[in-house]
């Protein structure tokens, strides 16, 4: 419903906008421009669609050897007694507490089709054991903040985008949004944490929030010693290195498993080029309302007005033309997509802002859209805080990804 209204919104807004701009100030080629931005940018949509196949194809084969090679259940084990003092209104033995984990588990290492399916699991679950079945429990909160906050180690969907449109290291952006949606995570959990009256010193919960930290600081700290050539050698060659360890790692646990590599890999490819000829209306729909939208002038004179603003009070406003990535993200997930495609496309996927965007989209999730589906597919009506903690997740995911923007690419 929300994309519905963003949709239309865009159509509306840009009509108005080029109506005004036609019968006060004469602009007559106003219209005829905007009608070719709706070919031109569903052109642009079926080409990026149709070359994301390839790719596509190979990283879910991956995935999908990944996933029969045990991965996932290393990742929970690992963050077992973690998430076990986040929930502590789950009973011990609950089987929503190994649904939350798999889930996690799956999202942070970018298997969104597993991942979306254990996230319903999970969330009906916890709904079993909430004594107010159409109010979010204090569990379900926890979980929608931290499915909000987007943590994912590999942000292979976003470089497969930033391959189709030409980037020169589609990788290059693997750290900074690591370090983004890390500090989204962080935020999101710190709310929650707050407001639930969770024990923040519990020796478990400091150790890996520590240790989280302390690797983050180390690696912004290092960086930020090093001059920018410095950084984007170092930086590209720590991503593609951990990149290809993982897919290394992918195929020896599947073959010690004794897992058949090669059919998993092929099972797991048709479900990827399955995908990249789904996302073909939705990718065009989108790029067409921006592009209308732009063409417009409208999203110029909301950057504009910002850039305006930022620059009376001294600060820098070269991340502007990223923002309507960042603008859009809390609403809509494809709609964010778009801003980021449409800005690569402008700008260039190499250029400061083409980057900043695949951060900003990295760095956290669609708060309004995990809402609706999560809570909906439980009943629940009453989300309490749910919305705030989400949006403070998001918040400080977009803060982060300027600041970390600046200090890789800057």
């Amino acid at each position: 419903m929300v994309l519905n209204y963003i949709w239309i919104g865009f159509f509306v807004i840009a009509f108005v906008v080029a109506a005004v701009k036609l019968i006060f100030f004469g602009d007559t080629e106003i219209f005829p421009a905007m009608v070719t931005s709706i070919f031109d940018m569903s052109k642009s949509g079926f080409e990026i669609s149709l070359g994301l196949t390839g790719v596509l194809t190979l990283w879910t084969g991956l995935m999908r050897v990944g996933e029969k090679g045990g991965m996932t259940n290393v990742i929970a084990k690992a963050f077992g007694p973690f998430f076990r003092r986040l929930f502590p209104d789950i009973p011990a033995g609950h089987p929503a507490m190994g649904s939350i984990i798999m889930n996690f588990s799956a999202n942070m290492l970018g298997l969104d089709n597993a991942a979306t399916p254990l996230g319903l699991k999970a969330m009906n679950q916890m709904q079993e054991i909430n004594p107010n079945k159409e109010t979010a429990s204090n569990a379900q909160i926890m979980f929608l903040t931290l499915n909000a906050s987007g943590l994912t180690i590999l942000p292979m969907t976003i470089m497969v985008y930033r391959i189709q449109m030409g980037a020169a290291d589609p990788s290059d952006i693997f750290i900074p949004i690591l370090l983004a949606t890390s500090a989204s995570t962080f935020a999101g959990l710190l709310a929650v944490c707050i407001k639930q009256r969770i024990r923040l010193l519990d020796p478990v919960i400091m150790l890996y929030c520590g240790g989280f930290l302390l690797i983050e600081g180390l690696l912004v700290w290092m960086f930020s010693t090093m001059d920018k050539d410095t950084v984007a050698k170092v930086s590209s060659t720590a991503a593609n290195t951990i990149i290809f360890a993982v897919i290394i790692s992918f195929i020896v646990m599947a073959m010690v498993k004794k897992v058949n590599v090669y059919e998993a890999f092929v099972e797991g490819a048709k479900d990827g080029f399955t995908t990249a000829i789904k996302i073909i209306p939705y990718l065009v729909a989108m790029l067409v309302a921006i592009g209308v939208f732009r063409t417009s002038g409208t999203l110029t004179l909301i950057t504009d007005g910002i850039a305006a603003l930022l620059e009376q009070i001294g600060l820098a406003t070269d991340f502007i033309p990223s923002l309507p990535t960042a603008l859009m993200k809390p609403l809509s997930g494809s709609g964010a997509r778009g801003m980021m495609i449409d800005c690569m496309k402008t700008y260039g996927a190499d250029s400061f802002a083409g980057r900043l965007s695949c951060t900003m989209q990295g760095a956290a999730d669609t708060t309004f859209y995990i809402i609706a589906l999560y809570f909906g597919s439980a009943g629940i009506k009453n989300s309490r805080y749910a919305v705030t903690t989400g949006l403070i997740a998001e918040a400080a995911g977009i803060i982060a990804a300027i600041f970390v923007a600046y200090l890789f690419f800057s």
